[in-house]
C-alpha cells in the first residue's frame, strides 16, 4: 500500500482507477460529498461541465465518473471512477475535492482518499490529519509528468465550501438571491434577543445579507441588539462563545455619536466609535472580556440602536470594487493581491482613513496584525495583501472604495512539483525531499515586511515546537543553505515578518567544490572534499552585517567554524571532517556582504610555546602534557567573552574549556579561540 503524507507525490498506472473518499462513520458528523475537477494546463476547468459530483455525475468524455455511496465497515464512502487512458490530452490534472455539509472538515473522522487498481491493488493512500473550520478540501490529485501519471497528496482547504472551490478553479457559480426583505426581517425579529426596555428591531438594523461572507472565523451565534436614545449602556447579558465579534452601530440624523467598551471598573476602555457622518453605520471588532458580559457606553444625540454579531456578518472583498461608508469589518479569503484604495475624505475633504490586516490565526492577539493604510484627507493608494483569509479592519470618516487584484498565480502544484513554493506573508510550508535520505540545497528570496529585524524562517516539528532556521538579520534576503540534513523525507518551514517570498528546492550536488581559495558574496553553501584543515575567513565588502562560517557533517550534526564580528580583519576557523571524508561548509552573510575562504593544511596551525596571541577567533595547538594556561582578553564589545574549545584530531569540536579569562587548563592537542577581541595564551610552569 502507498501511503503518502500531504505534498508527496507518488507514481500510479495509466489504468483505469476507482478513487474513494472516506471516513468513519460517527453518528452526528458532517456528511462528505466527493467531486472531480478536471483542470487544463492553465490549472482552470475549460466549462461547468469539467465538474463532476452527485448532481453531475459523468463527464461528457466518460473519463470521470461519480457513481455514488457506499457503507460498511464502520466507514462511509464516496466513490469516483477515473480512467486515466481516456482522460482528454488537454487536460493535465484531475482534482479529488470533497465538500462538507452541516459542520466543517475539523469535524469529520478519520477522513481520507484512496485510489485502487482494478484489481484492488491501493496504488495511493492519503490521511487528512490537519482538517481545521474548511467546509470544502482539495484531497489529492492526478497529473500529467514526462508521459507518466501521478498522484500527489494535496491537502487544501477552502473555507468557502464547494461554490468557493469551484471558482478559484475557473467555474461561475451563481450566487444566490437574497431572501425577501419581509422574510429577512421576520427571520431577525424572531432570533434576536431584545432587553426589556429595548425599542423592537426595525428593518433598517438588519444586516446585509448579500454581503455575508461564506468564510467562518468563528461559532455562530444569535445576535444581540438594544436600542436607545442619547446616552446609554448597553450590556450584553446573553452568553457569547470564545473568539472576538463584531459590534454594529447605527445613529439617526445628524450629530455626535461615540462608543466604548467598559473594563471591569465600569470605566472607558477601548474606543469603538467617535463620528459626526450623519446617518451613521458601522461596524468594530471586539473580543469580548472573559468571566463577565461585554458592556458598552454609548453617547449620542440621537437614536441608535447597537447589534453584537458574529463574524460571519463581515462583507467579503472579492474581486468586484467594494463600496461602503464609515468603519467597517470586511473578509478578504482569496490569494496574494494588490489592494487599491479609494476615500473619498469627509464633508471637509479631511478625515482619518486606516486599515489593519488580521490574519484568522491570530484573531485572538489584538497585537498582531499588520497596518496597510494610515492616512488623511482623499487619497487613491495600492497596498500589499498576502494570501486570505484575512480580516480586515477599516477605519474611516467618509465614503470608501476597495478593490483586489489577485497576483498572477501560477500553477502552484507544477511548481512544488518541479522544487519551487512562492507565496507572500506569513504561511507555514511543508517541503518534500526529492532525494530522501540526503540533504538537499535550499535557494531562498525572502524580503520583509518592513519590520526591524527582517524576515524569519523556523524549523517547526511535529509538536508545532520551532527553532530557528533563517533570520534577515543574519542570513540576508537571498541566498543558499542546506535543509533536510538529516536526509528527513519533508519538514516543515514557518515564514515570519515575511513579504514576498521564493523557496526554491535544488540537487545538494549543485553546491561548489571548496578545493581552494573560494570568494562570493551572500550565504552560501560549498562541499568540501579532504581531510581536517583550517579554514581562514574574511570580509572582502560591506562594513556591516554579520559573517561567520559553520561545518555540517552528513549525519547533520554542525559546529562552529569562524565568525568575523562584523570586521574586517581576517579570522581562522577549524574545518571539521568526520569520518565520512567529506562535509558542507554554510557561509551566512548579509546580501551585499563579500567574503574570502581559504582552507589550509593543519600544518599551518600554530604550536602554542612560550606565548600564543591573535585576535578574533583563532586555532593553535599544545604538543606538550596537559598544563595550565593564562588566558588574557581585551573585550571588542559588551557581551564578547573569550570561548575556548577543546578539539579532537579530527577538528571536532567535543569539549568546552572555559568562558572567562585567567588561569584555565589546558589539555593536549588542538585548542580554539572564539571571540572577537585580543587574546594572548601563555602556559605556566
Amino acid at each position: 500500500m502507498t501511503h503518502i503524507t500531504k505534498g508527496a507525490n507518488t507514481p500510479v498506472p495509466a489504468a483505469p482507477l476507482r478513487v474513494t473518499v472516506c471516513r468513519r462513520n460517527v453518528p452526528g458528523a458532517p456528511v462528505v460529498d466527493a467531486s472531480a475537477l478536471l483542470l487544463d494546463a492553465a490549472g482552470k476547468v475549460r466549462g461547468d461541465a469539467d465538474l463532476v459530483f452527485y448532481n453531475q455525475p459523468a463527464h461528457p468524455s466518460g473519463a470521470v465518473r461519480h457513481t455514488g455511496a457506499a457503507e460498511g465497515g464502520g466507514m462511509l464512502a464516496e466513490w469516483l471512477e477515473v480512467d486515466l487512458p481516456r482522460v482528454e490530452p488537454g487536460i493535465q490534472r484531475v482534482l479529488i475535492a470533497g465538500s462538507c455539509d452541516g459542520g466543517v472538515f475539523g469535524q469529520v473522522p478519520g477522513l481520507y482518499v484512496r485510489a485502487l487498481a482494478a484489481d484492488g491493488t491501493v496504488v495511493a493512500h492519503y490521511e487528512v490529519t490537519d482538517a481545521s473550520s474548511e467546509t470544502a478540501f482539495v484531497l489529492g490529485e492526478f497529473y500529467r509528468r514526462d508521459g507518466q501519471w501521478k498522484f500527489r497528496a494535496v491537502g487544501q482547504g477552502y473555507a468557502s465550501g464547494l461554490a468557493g472551490l469551484a471558482t478559484d478553479f475557473g467555474i461561475a457559480v451563481e450566487e444566490p438571491a437574497p431572501p425577501p426583505a419581509a422574510v429577512v426581517q421576520d427571520a431577525v425579529r424572531d432570533a434576536v434577543p431584545v432587553v426589556q426596555d429595548a425599542v423592537p428591531v426595525v428593518r433598517d438594523a438588519v444586516p446585509d445579507v448579500q454581503d455575508a461572507v461564506p468564510y467562518s472565523f468563528g461559532p455562530d451565534f444569535q445576535p444581540y441588539v438594544q436600542r436607545g436614545r442619547g446616552n446609554g449602556v448597553v450590556s450584553v447579558d446573553v452568553p457569547l462563545p470564545p473568539g472576538p465579534v463584531i459590534v454594529e452601530a447605527r445613529h439617526e440624523g445628524e450629530g455626535y455619536f461615540c462608543t466604548h467598551t467598559l473594563d471591569r471598573r465600569n470605566k472607558e476602555d477601548d474606543l469603538l466609535f467617535n463620528t459626526t457622518l450623519p446617518g451613521f453605520h458601522g461596524r468594530a471588532l471586539v473580543r469580548p472580556p472573559e468571566g463577565r458580559a461585554l458592556r458598552l457606553k454609548v453617547e449620542a444625540d440621537n437614536g441608535w440602536t447597537v447589534l453584537v454579531q458574529p463574524l460571519s456578518v463581515a462583507r467579503r472583498l472579492g474581486t468586484a470594487p467594494l463600496d461602503g461608508r464609515g468603519p467597517e469589518v470586511v473578509v478578504y479569503a482569496g490569494t496574494a493581491a494588490d489592494l487599491d484604495v479609494e476615500f473619498a475624505g469627509d464633508a471637509d475633504g479631511g478625515g482619518y482613513f486606516g486599515i489593519t490586516s488580521h490574519e484568522a490565526a491570530s484573531l485572538a492577539d489584538p497585537d498582531a496584525y499588520d497596518l496597510l493604510v494610515n492616512d488623511t484627507g482623499r487619497l487613491r493608494q495600492t497596498a500589499p495583501l498576502p494570501d486570505g483569509p484575512l480580516l480586515l479592519l477599516l477605519e474611516a470618516d467618509g465614503d470608501w472604495r476597495l478593490t483586489a487584484r489577485p497576483l498572477p498565480v501560477q500553477d502552484q502544484a507544477a511548481a512544488q512539483a518541479a522544487g519551487l513554493w512562492t507565496g507572500r506573508g506569513t504561511k507555514t510550508v511543508t517541503l518534500v525531499n526529492p532525494s530522501p535520505g540526503r540533504p538537499a540545497l535550499l535557494e531562498y528570496a525572502i524580503s520583509g515586511d518592513g519590520g526591524l529585524f527582517g524576515a524569519e524562517v523556523k524549523l517547526v516539528d511535529e509538536y508545532d515546537d520551532e527553532e530557528d532556521f533563517l533570520k534577515g538579520s543574519q542570513h540576508g534576503e537571498h541566498g543558499r543553505t542546506l535543509l533536510f540534513r538529516k536526509g528527513e523525507g519533508e519538514v516543515r518551514l514557518r515564514l515570519e515578518r515575511a513579504g514576498d517570498w521564493s523557496l526554491r528546492l535544488l540537487p545538494v550536488e549543485e553546491a561548489p567544490a571548496l578545493t581552494g581559495p573560494a570568494e562570493g558574496t551572500g550565504s552560501a553553501v560549498l562541499r568540501y572534499d579532504g581531510p581536517p584543515a583550517l579554514l581562514g575567513l574574511r570580509r572582502t565588502t560591506g562594513d556591516d552585517g554579520s559573517l561567520f562560517a559553520r561545518t555540517v557533517q552528513t549525519d547533520g550534526r554542525t559546529a562552529f567554524c569562524a565568525d568575523t564580528r562584523g570586521r574586517r580583519r581576517p579570522v581562522t576557523g577549524s574545518l571539521w571532517v568526520s569520518e565520512a571524508g567529506y562535509c558542507y561548509v554554510q557561509i551566512l552573510a548579509a546580501d551585499r556582504t563579500g567574503w574570502r575562504i581559504e582552507p589550509a593544511g593543519l600544518a599551518t596551525v600554530p604550536v602554542l610555546g612560550k606565548r600564543a596571541e591573535g585576535q578574533g577567533c583563532g586555532v593553535v595547538r599544545h604538543t606538550g602534557p596537559e598544563t595550565e594556561v593564562m588566558v588574557t582578553y581585551e573585550s571588542s564589545g559588551t557581551l564578547d567573552l573569550p570561548v575556548l574549545w577543546e578539539l579532537d584530531e579530527r577538528l571536532e569540536p567535543v569539549r568546552r574549556i572555559s568562558t572567562a579569562s585567567g588561569l584555565q587548563p589546558l589539555p593536549r592537542g588542538f585548542l580554539q579561540i572564539r571571540g572577537g577581541g585580543r587574546w594572548t595564551l601563555e602556559p605556566r610552569g
